[in-house]
């Protein structure tokens, strides 16, 4: 216990899924929390998002771990309102050692010619936008408390390699690591730590929902039993998905002193996906 005890850590997207995950997990080793997350719907997204009582879910668990929690509505689109929450969050809580640019959303599958205008936007403005917004936003708390510290942006196996019908999320997944490279070599005069999670399918709301199933089973909405087994051929190993805790418990690492001198690196959690 205690591997980040005294620190700070900002999660976007942090009302449930991986977000709230990172939150508990990162406050069971000792850190206290600036959350936000959108809880309204995106134009698009096959699924519903999160909502203020998901928020507040999250509050209560990081609570009972006897950790502190600023939890704030902030859209990674926007950066002055996600500013705002950055630095009221610090005002509070006096300090930032760690971010987790978690937030992300997918839309529909479409060949690259036949996205919508819309859908493309909306994509590259959260799945992109929104992490430099985020990393932007923290990395002057990081520089003014002169301890370094550590960035973790959430990619994907979409971020490592292509899959079709989905241009926009490949394409958004993929800008994410040249981000994180460029912020590795940036901030390292600071000792100020960047690198990417690459998860395959995790068992979140963001997967588990009808809409989803069916796109990964190719119709308009599909069953669990139906996409289990086309989740789990993406695999190497034989199952149809990680948990949101064995990115909570990659995240950590990065954020501890155990990885102290690892940066610049896009590591997978995907039961290996990306060697198939």
């Amino acid at each position: 216990m205690g591997r980040v005890e005294g620190k700070v850590a900002f999660i976007t997207g942090a009302a449930r899924g991986q977000g709230r995950s990172h939150a508990i997990r990162l406050a069971q080793e000792g850190a206290d929390i600036i959350a936000v997350d959108l809880l309204e719907d995106i134009p698009g997204a096959p699924y519903a998002r999160a909502t203020e009582e998901d928020l507040a879910e999250t509050v209560s668990q990081v609570e009972a771990l006897d950790r502190r929690i600023v939890a704030t509505k902030a859209d990674v689109r926007d950066y002055a309102g996600l500013k705002q929450a950055v630095d009221d969050g610090v005002a509070q809580l006096g300090r930032l050692d760690i971010v987790s640019a978690n937030a992300g959303i997918s839309t529909q599958m479409a060949p690259a010619d036949e996205l919508g205008e819309d859908m493309w936007q909306n994509m590259i403005a959260t799945n992109l936008t929104g992490v430099w917004h985020t990393a932007k936003a923290a990395i002057p708390h990081l520089k003014a408390g002169g301890r370094g510290g550590a960035i973790v942006l959430t990619s994907s196996d979409a971020g490592l390699f292509a899959f079709p019908n989905i241009a926009h999320y490949v394409s958004a997944k993929h800008g994410v690591v040249g981000l994180m490279r460029t912020l590795a070599l940036e901030l390292a005069p600071d000792m100020i730590r960047v690198n990417s999670i690459h998860p395959t399918q995790v068992d979140t709301p963001m997967i588990k929902n009808p809409r989803v199933y069916g796109l990964f089973v190719g119709k308009e909405e599909g069953t669990l039993e139906e996409f289990l087994p086309v989740s789990q051929a993406m695999n190497a190993l034989p199952i149809p998905w990680v948990e949101a805790v064995d990115i909570s418990n990659a995240l950590l690492w990065l954020a501890s002193d155990e990885a102290r001198y690892v940066t610049g690196v896009a590591l997978p959690v995907d039961a290996g996906a990306a060697i198939k």
